[in-house]
């Protein structure tokens, strides 16, 4: 019986109801391992694409989902072991530690994890994006079996997703933006509102000496002369409770 294939003209293609969510671990043995080992894969559902040759908005499927492709790594240099990760409008960028990947039941080190960046423009002067990869390759970890050929060795699978901005994360720039424009020479008014006498909060405070300002001044001595009134009429009606 011929195995089904859910890859076509690149594009992955699964049946309603079906999702491909694989662990680290299963891209690792079940996929990337056998394709090394040119041995037959668990479904044909990972298609063969050099993802250098496109930008990642550009590669096939949808983009609003996660996708995965096994690529081939090109050397940057003749002798050196860098890879070159440039594409038609900016180039991959390595960040952070590989991760290691081991099995779950012998603890065994299978596969390392490089998370990548992209980056639009020339490096090193390049404006970062939301673009993400998890480039996965196998351990350099001693083995019985070796590969059939060197070219098998440059394999390695990628998973390309574009990473979504939550809710919290826009708020926080907006209240970052918020702080800067208030840093700006820009600062805060307060108004008391719970004053006696209102003044007109369009015009700058006068001084005590310029009277034709229009702008009514609370002095210290016109508190003093209201705390007076009212301490005066608090006796004054006190005064007249008490008389028979």
């Amino acid at each position: 019986m011929e195995k089904m294939s859910f890859v076509k003209n690149g594009v992955l293609r699964l049946p309603p109801g079906f999702r491909f969510h694989p662990t680290d671990e299963e891209l690792v043995v079940q996929y990337l391992k056998r394709k090394v080992f040119s041995c037959p894969l668990p479904a044909s559902i990972i298609p063969d694409f050099d993802v250098c040759k496109s930008d990642p908005w550009d590669l096939p499927g949808d983009w609003e989902q996660e996708r995965y492709f096994f690529s081939t790594r090109e050397v940057k240099y003749p002798n050196g072991n860098r890879s070159s990760r440039a594409t038609g409008s900016g180039y991959w960028k390595a960040t952070g530690i590989d991760k290691q990947i081991a099995s779950c039941r012998g603890r065994q080190l299978v596969g390392m994890k490089k998370t990548l960046v992209f980056y639009k423009g020339k490096a090193p002067h390049g404006s970062r994006t939301d673009w993400i990869m998890h480039e996965y390759r196998l351990a350099n970890a001693p083995t019985s079996l070796q590969p059939p050929n060197n070219n098998n060795e440059n394999w390695v699978l990628c998973r390309i997703f574009l990473k979504k901005r939550t809710a919290k994360k826009e708020d926080e720039t907006t209240e970052m933006n918020r702080g800067a424009s208030l840093g700006n020479g820009t600062k805060p008014v307060f108004y008391d509102f719970l004053a006696r006498e209102r003044a007109d909060l369009n015009l700058a405070p006068a001084s005590s000496s310029s009277g034709s300002s229009g702008v009514t001044v609370l002095s210290s001595n016109h508190q003093t002369s209201d705390d007076h009134e009212e301490s005066s009429s608090c006796s004054s009606f006190t005064t007249l409770r008490r008389k028979p």
